[in-house]
């Protein structure tokens, strides 16, 4: 029962911390310049 309770409470965390790791990296990845055009000028919602 504890196994269950466990897996369901950290896939989840895992899963989620695992996508803001990525989308971070993506994030500093960017020149200043390919930044501003997407997410400023194109109005892109953030992740």
């Amino acid at each position: 029962m504890y196994i269950v309770g466990g897996v369901l409470m950290c896939v989840p965390s895992f899963v989620l911390s695992m996508i803001s790791i990525i989308e971070g990296i993506i994030y500093l990845a960017k020149s200043d310049e390919e930044f501003n055009e997407v997410y400023v000028k194109g109005k892109r919602a953030w992740f």
